[in-house]
Parts: C-alpha cells; sequence; structure tokens
C-alpha cells in the first residue's frame, strides 16, 4: 500500500483485545512495507558501520606507504558514501509511508466504528478521548509501527559490527562486545517510571481536552449564565496540570537521553585507552586502532534507535489502549446477533410496520405516528433505538417483521433514518449540504417548502457575498449564523430529501413558533404521505396531525389513538401534552381529598 493508494478500500479487521495486539495487528497487516523498510535500513546503517573500517584501511595504508590500498580505501568509501545516501533516501520514504498508512487504516477503522456506533459512541466513551484517540494517538501508533523495523536494522546492524570487530581485532572487539549489551539495555529500568509520567501526562492532556471540548459545546449557556470566567479558571488549572506533568515526563526522558550519551561515552574511552595499551605494545596497528574507534563511535548513531524504539512504544502502548477499547465496543442490540447478519445476508430493506418489541410501539406503513413520552431522555434513547442505534442491551426493533440487527447496516441506515433533536449542520454551501444519499423522488424545492425555509434561505443569501442562488449560500460551521428554529427546519429539509422508507423524527420542532410549527406540519404530512413517519413530540399541532398518536409511559405504549381521543380519555397523555406539572397534580389530588372530607363532614 503506497500513499497515494489511501484510503484502503477495506481496513480490515482489528485484533482490539488489548493495545499490544493491535500494534502487532498493524505491524502484520503492512509486512511488506515493513521488509521494504528493513532492507533499505540495513543498506543504510551497514555502509555507515562499514565507513570505519574504510578509514582504518585508509590510515594504514598510509602508514604502510601504500598508493593501491589507499586508492582501493578512497573507493570504497565512495561506494560506502553512495550507499549510505540511497539507503537513507529509501529508508525515510518507506518509514514515512508505513507511518501515514499505518495511522490511515486506523483513522478508518475508527470512522467505520463511529459510522457503526453512531450516537451510542459518545454515550459509552467520552467526546474529550474519541477526539483524543482520532488525533494525536493515531500519529503515535504510526510512530512505533513504522519505527520497528528502522529499530530491527540498527539491531541488526550492532550485531553485525560487533561480529566484525571480533574477526578483524578480538582484542579489542571483546570489549566493544561486551560493553555494547550494557549500553543498549541500561535505559530499561527507567522506562517503567518513564512510562507512567507519560500516561499520567496523557490522562491530564485528555481530561483537558474533552474540558476545552464541553465549554466550546456549551459556549452560548456559559454566556447567557456569565460562566466563562468559572470555566476559563477550570481550563487554566487543567492545563497548568498538563504542563507540569509535561515537565516531569520529560525530566525522565532527557535523564534516559543523557544514559544513552554517557554510557557510549564511557565505552569510547575505555577501548581508546585500552587499544593505546595495545598498540604501544605492538599488539595492533594504528591502522586497527583507528577502525576500532570509529566503529565504535559511528554505533552511537544506530543506538539512538534504542531509545526512539523505547520512547514509541511507552507512547504508542496507551494510545493503542484507548484505541482497541474503542474499537472494541459493540452495538449492544447486535452483541448476540452478530454473526447472524453476515449468515442472513439481505440485501434489501424490507417493506412494512416499525414495531419495538420492548416498549410495544407499533407505527403502521405509511402512516404519521406520532409519540408521546414524558421523559425527554428515553424519548431520545427510543428515538435512536428505533434507527438501529440502541445505546444499551434489548430486542431488536422490527420492520416489516425483520430484526434490524440481522440487516447488513449500509442497509439498515438506509432504510430507517432518525433525525435527533439537535441535529448538526456541517460548514459549506446549502446545495454541499443536501449532497446527501437520496432515493431521487423528493427534490431540494419541495423539501425546503415542506420545511418552510423562505425565510432561512433569504437569510443565508443575505449572509452571502455576490450570491443570487441561494443553494451557493454558505452555511458556517454548525449554523451559527442561523437561530435555533432555523437550524431546526433546515435539518428537516435535509430528512425529507433522503426520502427513507421509515422516517425518525424527534421534536422536529421544538424551536420553531407555533404559526411556522403548524405550516411545518401540514407540509410534513403532505410530503410524507405513503411513507412510514414517527415523531417524537409533545406539540397539539403536530399531534393533532397525525394519523394516529402512541402514549410511551415509563418505558411501555400504554394508550394509542387520535390526538382528540387519548386528551379527553386519557389522563398521563394529557398531563404531558398540557404540561402539567407533578407539584400541580399534587395540589389537585390534594383539593380533591379536601372536598371529599369537607363533603362527608
Amino acid at each position: 500500500m503506497q500513499i497515494q493508494d489511501l484510503p484502503y478500500p477495506d481496513p480490515g479487521v482489528p485484533d482490539a483485545r488489548s493495545g499490544p495486539r493491535l500494534l502487532w495487528w498493524l505491524w502484520r497487516n503492512q509486512l511488506g512495507g515493513q521488509l521494504k523498510a528493513l532492507a533499505w535500513g540495513l543498506l543504510h546503517f551497514v555502509a555507515v558501520s562499514a565507513l570505519p573500517f574504510c578509514v582504518g584501511l585508509a590510515v594504514q595504508a598510509v602508514v604502510d606507504r601504500s598508493g593501491e590500498r589507499l586508492a582501493l580505501a578512497g573507493a570504497l568509501m565512495l561506494l560506502c558514501g553512495a550507499a549510505v545516501a540511497v539507503g537513507d533516501t529509501f529508508l525515510h520514504r518507506a518509514a514515512v509511508t508505513n507511518w501515514i498508512t499505518a495511522a490511515a487504516r486506523v483513522q478508518q477503522l475508527l470512522a467505520r466504528k463511529a459510522a457503526e456506533l453512531g450516537s451510542a459512541l459518545t454515550r459509552r466513551v467520552a467526546a474529550g478521548e474519541v477526539v483524543a484517540v482520532s488525533t494525536g494517538d493515531v500519529e503515535k501508533i504510526g510512530w512505533f509501527v513504522e519505527a520497528v523495523s528502522r529499530f530491527t536494522a540498527a539491531a541488526l546492524t550492532v550485531v553485525l559490527v560487533c561480529a566484525g570487530l571480533l574477526v578483524y581485532q578480538p582484542s579489542l572487539g571483546v570489549v566493544v562486545a561486551a560493553g555494547l549489551p550494557v549500553v543498549a539495555l541500561a535505559a530499561l529500568p527507567l522506562l517503567p517510571r518513564a512510562t507512567r509520567r507519560a500516561d499520567v501526562q496523557r490522562e491530564k492532556a485528555g481530561r483537558a481536552t474533552e474540558l476545552a471540548s464541553d465549554t466550546v459545546a456549551g459556549l452560548r449557556v456559559l454566556r447567557g449564565i456569565g460562566g466563562e470566567e468559572l470555566f476559563l479558571d477550570r481550563y487554566r488549572r487543567a492545563s497548568q496540570e498538563v504542563r507540569h506533568a509535561a515537565v516531569r515526563s520529560a525530566r525522565m526522558w532527557s535523564l534516559i537521553s543523557a544514559v544513552q550519551v554517557l554510557l557510549p561515552g564511557l565505552l569510547l574511552i575505555a577501548v581508546v585507552w585500552y587499544g593505546v595499551q595495545l598498540a604501544r605494545q605492538g599488539r595492533i596497528a594504528i591502522g586497527e586502532l583507528v577502525t576500532v574507534y570509529s566503529a565504535v563511535m559511528v554505533l552511537s548513531y544506530p543506538l539512538q534507535h534504542f531509545e526512539e524504539i523505547a520512547m514509541s512504544y511507552s507512547f504508542s502502548r496507551p494510545s493503542a489502549t484507548r484505541t482497541a477499547r474503542v474499537l472494541s465496543l459493540r452495538r449492544p442490540a447486535t452483541a448476540d446477533t452478530a454473526t447472524a447478519t453476515a449468515a442472513d445476508g439481505l440485501a434489501e430493506a424490507p417493506r412494512g410496520e416499525l414495531h419495538d418489541p420492548t416498549t410495544g410501539l407499533v407505527a403502521p406503513a405509511g402512516r404519521l405516528t406520532a409519540v408521546v413520552c414524558g421523559d425527554p431522555d428515553a424519548a431520545g434513547r427510543l428515538a435512536e433505538r428505533l434507527g438501529g442505534h440502541p445505546t444499551e442491551p434489548g430486542r431488536s426493533v422490527l420492520l416489516g417483521g425483520t430484526p434490524l440487527d440481522r440487516l447488513p447496516l449500509d442497509v439498515a441506515r438506509t432504510a430507517v433514518l432518525v433525525q435527533d433533536k439537535d441535529p448538526v449542520l456541517l460548514s459549506g454551501t446549502l446545495r454541499e449540504l443536501f449532497d446527501v444519499p437520496a432515493s431521487g423522488a423528493v427534490s431540494a424545492d419541495e423539501a425546503l417548502a415542506a420545511a418552510r425555509c423562505e425565510d432561512v434561505l433569504a437569510a443565508l443569501v443575505e449572509g452571502s457575498v455576490d450570491v443570487a442562488d441561494p443553494m451557493d449560500a454558505r452555511i458556517t460551521e454548525r449554523g451559527r449564523s442561523l437561530s435555533g428554529g432555523q437550524r431546526q427546519r433546515l435539518a428537516l429539509a435535509r430528512s425529507l430529501i433522503t426520502d427513507p422508507e421509515v422516517l425518525v423524527l424527534d421534536e422536529p420542532t421544538s424551536a420553531v413558533d407555533s404559526h411556522t410549527e403548524a405550516r411545518v406540519a401540514d407540509g410534513l404530512r403532505r410530503l410524507r404521505s405513503g411513507r412510514t413517519t414517527v415523531v417524537f413530540t409533545s406539540s397539539p399541532l403536530l399531534l393533532d396531525r397525525a394519523d394516529r398518536v402512541v402514549l410511551v409511559h415509563e418505558g411501555e405504549a400504554v394508550a394509542s389513538g387520535t390526538h382528540r381521543e387519548l386528551f379527553d380519555g386519557e389522563p398521563r397523555y394529557r398531563a404531558v401534552v398540557t404540561r402539567e406539572t407533578d407539584d400541580e397534580g399534587v395540589l389537585r389530588d390534594a383539593l380533591e381529598e379536601l372536598e371529599e372530607i369537607e363533603e362527608s363532614a
């Protein structure tokens, strides 16, 4: 896989049982790129390490006044230089390719998991952690995956150089072979503490990111209640904790770096001192001493990769653990039917009524069904379950008698579309906003007219420069330049364009005035005629235009009928629609008891 071939047609099924298993799975799936980086790395490091032997040969040729051997040494040095340049160039190319492709694979896996879980993802994982995983963590994972091949090449080079020195000059080669393992492994006792400090830093950084994202999301509310300074102080404290943790972590890594500099220096001093003694005794030639000295000095370059692999693993392991935790999440309702989807292989969505066995809610096919639920949170969870986005275990919703869990994910999402109470508008033009998968039966003009977006179009044109066609007008991030009601109607128009078999709307007109709400209700009923539509609402204007109204009380569908029938005959329904509070109900009960006491007296 090359960078120009991204994204992957299929990123695969990751081994998300643990962070190390995920790293190993990523490495195995890049075996070709890893072997290529290993080959170029060996060429580069071996050529670098061969230069001291060429230098020693040249020095000895000068001492012996041999022009032929000096020319040979020069030719070998030229060859090694060319190999160093070629190996370094293609090693860097292969390493960057491995890094980017590994990070891209993880990002694709996270995006696929987010699409699979839908709104259940942020209910089970904090939004700040999702942001941290999809940004900084994928880079650290890619760093370790690509560093493995370079470390392997460096380790093999060190072994080859030690073996070469033992053959070339056994007396000094023994010293080098005995000292290099100590130099390479000296930092291992320090790694656990460095890893713990790095984990603390990342944990505090994740909390700070989560706090920042929550603050930005609720900035409008914070300004309304004057809470900006309070949350600003909280973020300042969190950011200072991150800074202190980063300083503590950096101190430990600087100590490891110092050890990696000190010990090779001590080894070099020992080799030079012992080599000088051997040279004074006539046991080795000057060229051999220069060769061994240069080889030990050059070995500090591949030894740096021992520190890098330790650092990259320490940083990537917790990142991979967090990523694996997200990738291991499963849709609660599909936990027991994961194999049924592949077994059934249904390619088309069934038609028929929408039935939720958990609550007993039934939405007849081709009808507009309104659902009244006194608990807004319970209504949101029920809406998500109807669309195949369950947030908790339970029986699967049935569409035409077929469980949504047994449908392929893309088929289920095409069949049932859920618009939550706070839909998101992406930045871009209105034409780009409406560029969504659709049946083609509903045009943008029809959807905008049904959602009563005339004033929205006028506001978009007025806020854009040199734009005559409203479809070319730009929408700011999350539609912040529009009012809440305008954003709701624009999102409703986008949902209507898709023209799904089943459309589930959660409070689609909660921010709209009564006059506009009545017109939206008429447009919705007209445009969705013959299609199954479920609307969660307590608005009498929408309820009065529904073909069927269902009351869901304490997680169970307890009554159904028309709006007027339920209003006259179901007190619980009337309490929700008229927004009677519990205090009012208690007061009414107390007055009735008082009247009974007075009558009996």
